[in-house]
């Protein structure tokens, strides 16, 4: 460690001793049309890093600029970009005049990097990309970011309470899911054990995103296992393009009340840091989940709808070179809520995620290494601690103590001559996660390459109250490699696009993850035609987990039942998907975002179904979970199980869809957008591995696809010089949805799941059935006003008409939510003092 700091140490020397020669570039962005200034047109030195917002008047100032010929340029969503020729001199400022002129469709001119790794028009993309741009999220007024998601394209968005929100892509939606990985900044922000995305318990504020790519369909060659389904990459924002401050406060009904802050700033030509913050509160909506014990339904215990979260990140960015640049992130949240899970809701007490990352980004070469700690010790699953404390109660212990015992034990029997059981609902976590990372890019005669390396060591540690971990903490290592290639052919507007990804897993050994495509893009329009390959790799809990004594117990060794069938332990899953996709302007106005998909899936990881035939009606039990029999498992406490809950794998289905997107710019930030999505699945009926219920027959049934068929929706949205808002309709179809002992369906008969009958409005196993998910239109508003340049204020319904809407398991019927925010920007501070009148190289030009 001494010596790897003191090598750091001479390389800032070094670097701060060898400062090149440079100046400032300042000037004005207006309106081709108008004459007028424009704010919040990003202003960059091509090649260099250096950059700047404009502020009310249009102004700009970008300091430290290598001396020389440079080329600067001008974007803002709306407008076409352009550029201008500048000679810096050192010590000097040179001044430049651009103007932008507004663009029919706007959207053409996006660029994204997640799906190639590298810069590139969303247009010429070689995968179906979603984005939700800086502008999107700062016209929102709401702090929950997630609420965006139900306006793109192809995602299956949710809402799980005021808080919660969550989404899903192409199918095979779970409690638990983790077949969608979330990314942030290049890093995994999944949970360590689970590999759920962080979702609201993000250490991210919302002012400081500066975009959300969203990545539909397989993306493991690049970003490795578990971006399955799907992948999300939060950018932030660059504290040198981004300078100034944002204070933004808000409220709503159910008592929510949100403050946020961000404050970025250039120290020098070469020091720039940011810092970003939020604190909110509320209380979830007014619904008690029913828990069975036996026939009989009670109540949840000591259930606490008030949630509560602090969160914030600190990133200091140092240029080692003028173009590049070393950057330290740290970040944290501490969370309060409730989340609903496979086995009913979690109370989710004082979680809390932090991480430390490293960066170097140039334009060749990209390196990281972060570190990432989860902590939390008194969580716990709300319904498995109701059973619990009802067990007392019913053998005669008095509610003090059966409050206080009911968070680890279950008791069978009278108080006298009975016993404890281990029925732990108690979640405790102490996880740890490291991973490295190195990327080169080049580019060699028209052709792009990019090479990389990851590698990644897990140490999950539950102390014993969710995972198979008494023995200590549960380590694994991965690692990979890959590589992708992008070769034109000619001028032709054709191109290739290979990948490839070696990886290998210390449980699974190696997998080879290939892809492969071609583009055509001619004009303003591309056609793709695709082939991907996805790996999930099982989780730390699907393999390791212990849940209420045995309840629910990880796959990593297969189980044998009393009657001889054996269930074989987990596998790597893997998907094939072809797509074919269209991304363009049609005529003047329209922009078309067409794809369609073709998934085949083996060894499809199912959510937590029940692996007893029958349940609690008599028929077999577990009797081994590997070769250890079931009453040794979790320390010799565990009954022989006649109802255990476990992933499996199933055979081999196919899954089908199309999404259509299309958007009509009426003029200048008004537009208007159309989606519409279908799905649809094929099961292979001759597998018998899909044979979920073991009734002898392979049944659409047995395969909990979780999705609905249909989905559309239909917003306008308006941006003009000082209003701002939205229109927005989704419709989704009814469907069922099957998930641990979750249950919404409408009436199977025959259909036996968790020991029950699958009847709408009846209990079915440990849940009662509420009936499908889904079958209503939402209609959500929103409006704001920017008062001044820098002060604006917006209001925001969802759900505007108050219908009770079910829109997931374990969660309440969504009602109207409203939401009020006043916010503040000051692109350069609040500084009093001018930048002409401060010492050189200081900061940067604050209004």
């Amino acid at each position: 460690m001494r010596v790897a700091l003191l090598i750091a140490a001479m390389a800032l020397a070094l670097t701060a001793a060898w400062r090149p020669p440079t100046g400032t570039i300042a000037g004005t962005v207006r309106s081709a049309e108008t004459g007028e200034p424009l704010s919040n047109v990003s202003v960059v030195v091509v090649g260099t890093g250096r950059g700047a917002l404009t502020d009310a008047e249009g102004r700009f100032e970008i300091r430290g600029v290598p001396t020389g010929a440079r080329t600067v340029e001008a974007s803002r969503i709306g407008y076409g970009d352009v550029r201008a020729s500048v000679t810096v001199v050192e010590g000097a400022a040179a001044t430049v005049e651009l103007t932008l002129t507004p663009t029919p469709v706007p959207i053409e001119n996006l660029t994204v990097t997640t799906a190639s790794r590298r810069t590139e028009k969303i247009t010429e993309a070689p995968a179906t990309i979603d984005v939700i741009t800086s502008q999107q999220i700062a016209d929102y007024p709401s702090s929950n970011v997630g609420e965006l998601f139900a306006r793109q394209k192809g995602l299956d968005y949710v809402r799980t309470g005021v808080l919660g929100t969550g989404f899903n892509v192409r199918g095979f939606n779970s409690a638990f899911n983790p077949k969608n990985l979330q990314m942030n900044d290049g890093r995994l922000s999944t949970l360590i054990a689970t590999g759920l995305p962080w979702g609201p318990l993000s250490t991210t504020v919302k002012d400081d995103i500066e975009r959300i790519e969203v990545v539909l369909g397989p993306t493991a060659a690049l970003y490795g296992p578990n971006a399955h389904n799907g992948l999300v990459n939060v950018i932030t924002k660059d504290p040198r393009r981004y300078p100034g401050t944002t204070l933004a406060v808000g409220g709503g009904n159910h008592s929510v009340l949100d403050a946020r802050f961000r404050h970025a700033q250039v120290l020098s030509d070469k020091l720039a840091f940011k810092v970003a913050g939020e604190y909110n509160r509320g209380t979830e909506f007014d619904y008690v989940d029913t828990v069975y014990v036996g026939t009989a339904a009670l109540n949840e215990l000591d259930l606490d709808r008030d949630f509560d979260a602090l969160r914030g990140e600190a990133s200091l960015q140092y240029s080692a070179t003028p173009s590049s640049d070393v950057i330290l992130t740290y970040g944290g949240s501490k969370t309060n809520m409730l989340s609903p899970t496979n086995a009913g809701r979690n109370q989710i007490k004082d979680w809390m995620l932090n991480f430390l990352q490293g960066r170097f980004v140039s334009p060749r070469l990209f390196a990281q290494a972060y570190y990432t700690w989860s902590s939390t010790d008194s969580t716990y699953a709300i319904n498995q601690r109701t059973q619990n404390y009802a067990s007392f109660l019913a053998a005669g212990f008095s509610d003090a103590e059966a409050r206080q015992r009911s968070f680890r034990e279950a008791w069978t029997g009278t108080k006298a001559a009975g016993r404890a059981l281990s029925r732990g609902a108690l979640f405790q976590d102490a996880s740890r996660r490291f991973n490295g990372e190195v990327q080169y890019n080049a580019s060699l005669a028209g052709s792009h390459f990019t090479v990389g390396a990851q590698l990644q060591r897990d140490m999950a540690n539950s102390n014993g109250t969710y995972l198979l971990d008494k023995n200590g903490t549960i380590d694994l290592d991965q690692y990979g490699v890959y590589g992708q290639a992008e070769a034109p052919f000619g001028s032709s507007g054709l191109k290739a696009v290979v990948a490839a990804r070696g990886d290998h897993h210390e449980l699974y050994g190696f997998n080879f993850i290939p892809k492969g495509g071609l583009v055509y893009t001619r004009g303003a329009s591309t056609w793709r035609a695709t082939y991907g390959k996805g790996i999930a790799a099982p989780t730390i809990l699907n393999l390791s987990m212990n849940i209420f004594g045995g309840l629910a117990l990880g796959n990593g060794e297969g189980f044998t039942l009393s009657n001889g069938t054996k269930i074989d332990p987990l596998k790597v899953e893997t998907i094939q998907t072809f797509e074919g996709g269209y991304r363009g302007v049609l005529g003047d106005r329209f922009f078309a975002d067409l794809d369609g998909y073709y998934n085949k899936s083996k060894n499809f990881i199912s959510p937590l179904i029940n692996i007893v035939p029958k349940g609690l009606s008599g028929g077999p039990t577990v009797t081994y979970r590997g070769s250890t029999p079931i009453a040794d498992v979790g320390g010799g406490l565990v009954k022989p199980g006649d109802y255990v809950l476990a992933n499996v794998n199933f055979g081999h289905v196919d899954t089908y869809g199309f999404d259509a997107g299309l958007s009509y710019y009426v003029r200048t930030g008004v537009s208007l957008v159309g989606n519409y999505s279908y799905f649809n699945f094929s099961l292979d009926q001759t597998d018998p591995k899909n044979d979920a219920d073991a009734n002898g027959k392979v049944e659409d049934t047995d395969l909990p696809i979780n999705t609905p068929k249909h989905k559309a929706s239909l917003g306008l949205n308006a941006d003009m010089d000082r209003w701002f808002g939205s229109v927005f309709t989704r419709w989704v179809d009814k469907y069922d949805f099957f998930s641990g002992i979750n249950v919404a369906s409408r009436t199977h008969p025959g259909l036996i799941y968790n020991g029950s009958p699958v009847v709408e409005g009846a209990r079915v196993g440990r849940e009662f059935n509420e009936g499908p998910l889904g079958g209503f239109v939402d209609v959500d508003l929103s409006l704001g006003v920017r008062l001044t340049p820098w002060f604006s204020v917006a209001g925001a319904v969802t759900n505007a008409f108050d219908r009770k809407v079910r829109e997931f398991v374990a969660s309440p019927p969504i009602g109207r939510l409203f939401s009020l925010e006043a916010k503040v920007t000051r692109a350069g501070g609040f500084s009093a003092t001018p930048a002409s009148e401060r010492a050189g190289g200081r900061g940067s030009r604050e209004r």
